[in-house]
């Protein structure tokens, strides 16, 4: 019998905010372990992120580490680097 399970297994918080998540695709054949495949995300604090279909440790991580200070940093940080790059102005 064939069966699934996905867990995110790595969570990276970086020194802007920005939330980097592995999430494993584990298949299992009669209960043993025969395939995995991983996925990466990353959540950024800029952006308007519905947390609440994200794994419960990713909930809380960003509700602790997404303070309105990292917030407008990061706005801040990518409003910069557009005008750097001539995308938009400041």
């Amino acid at each position: 019998m064939l069966s699934e399970k996905s867990v995110v297994d790595h969570i990276t918080v970086l020194k802007d905010g920005q939330l980097q998540l592995r999430q494993s695709n584990i298949v299992f054949r009669d209960g043993e372990e025969i395939a995995r495949i991983y996925h990466r995300e990353v959540l950024d604090p800029a952006q308007v992120v519905d947390l609440s279909k994200y794994d419960i440790r990713v909930q809380h991580i960003a509700e602790v580490v997404w303070t309105t200070e990292v917030i407008a940093a990061r706005q801040a940080q990518i409003a910069l680097n557009d005008a750097v790059s001539g995308k938009r102005p400041v």
